[in-house]
């Protein structure tokens, strides 16, 4: 974990999601002082639902320059997108359905793809056409928003797979043998080149692995979230207190 990392703990659910919001919508603003487009990466799962709610409200979205801002996916699950488990219908649901982001700012994993190999490669073009990096560079999100898993996966980098060692590409498959199935994901170097990284944790039954992320007690502890160390960027730890009952 980068040493400049912050972490705060907020007394409920409600509290830590209205921050996060706050944080979302300060980041979209400064992009938008400084010219260009506000760019972040988004995940799924049950714990951001609220949050992607109250960026689609009123309070809010009215503070979003939802005009010069593009969203993506982290990762996503090998299913159609309107399946229950895909995080994009998630997030659909959510918040692209009552947020006034244009349609075709949303740029969606297609995980369902029989060939998930060119579905990352047209994945990592569709960022290049939007962040545009220089030559040999990474891309840098203005923002991605991670979770934290209970065997200490974020996004979907899992541990003992494949995708936690790669070093070139910026969107891969990846096999998680234990769940039997695909999932494409970002890769370490694309989300640690963000300028703004925060993970999103709440409840009591998060608190065990939280603790062994941030409090490891040997290197034999070593988890997939505990390498979101950005290069330049800043990490947040945004914490309810259930979570944070161990720490």
């Amino acid at each position: 974990m980068s040493l400049n990392a912050e972490i705060r703990v907020f007394p409920n659910a409600d509290e830590l999601n209205r921050a996060t919001a706050e944080l979302f919508v300060q980041a979209a603003q400064r992009r938008l002082g400084a010219g260009g487009l506000f760019c972040a990466a988004l995940s799924g799962g049950s714990t951001p639902r609220r949050l992607y709610q109250l960026l689609a409200d009123s309070d809010f979205a009215r503070r979003i320059p939802w005009d010069a801002t593009h969203l993506f996916q982290v990762d996503e699950r090998s299913v159609p997108p309107d399946h229950p488990e895909s995080n994009f219908r998630m997030i659909r649901e959510t918040m692209l359905s009552r947020a006034p982001l244009p349609g075709e700012h949303f740029h969606r994993m297609a995980a369902e793809s029989q060939d998930l190999e060119e579905a990352a490669r047209r994945y990592s073009e569709e960022i290049a056409d939007v962040l545009r990096p220089g030559p040999s560079e990474w891309p840098q999100f203005d923002f991605v928003l991670l979770g934290l898993g209970p065997d200490g996966h974020t996004a979907s980098l899992f541990p003992d797979t494949a995708a936690l060692e790669e070093r070139e590409r910026w969107v891969v498959p990846n096999r998680v043998e234990k769940l039997g199935t695909w999932r494409l994901t970002l890769t370490f170097p694309v989300i640690n080149s963000a300028a703004e990284t925060i993970f999103l944790v709440a409840g009591a039954d998060k608190a065990e692995i939280l603790r062994r992320v941030l409090r490891p007690t040997s290197p034999a502890d070593a988890l997939p979230a505990q390498r979101i160390n950005p290069a330049k960027g800043q990490l947040h730890w945004y914490l309810d207190q259930p979570a944070a009952r161990l720490l």
